[in-house]
């Protein structure tokens, strides 16, 4: 068995696990919207702020706030669960690859 098939499993679940803890990231964010006082950069925030941030301005460049209100970390869970629903899903790629 080639040994691309044989970390097949190995790689299922590293992406599920980066998939979800970045949805989970971006979901924090979303909540994070709705306390403009607290200063992403300090204390434990950064833990949120470091990995999706660059993400988010680049974002922001193409869909710029609709109404005052940031839709990108709206985006990226729905970009994010879509792309697990693909290659990690009950149909997915990967796991249709490995069964």
């Amino acid at each position: 068995m080639p040994l691309f098939i044989k970390s097949l499993p190995i790689l299922h679940f590293l992406m599920g696990f980066l998939i979800g803890s970045l949805t989970l990231a971006f979901l924090l964010r979303i909540i994070l919207t709705w306390y403009p006082k607290i200063d992403l950069k300090t204390g434990l925030w950064p833990i949120l702020f470091v990995p999706t941030e660059p993400v988010l301005v680049a974002t922001r460049k193409i869909v710029p706030p609709i109404g005052g209100v940031d839709v990108t970390p709206i985006i990226w869970v729905g970009l994010l669960s879509l792309f697990r629903e693909l290659f990690l899903g009950q149909q997915g790629l990967l796991t249709q690859i490995m069964f």
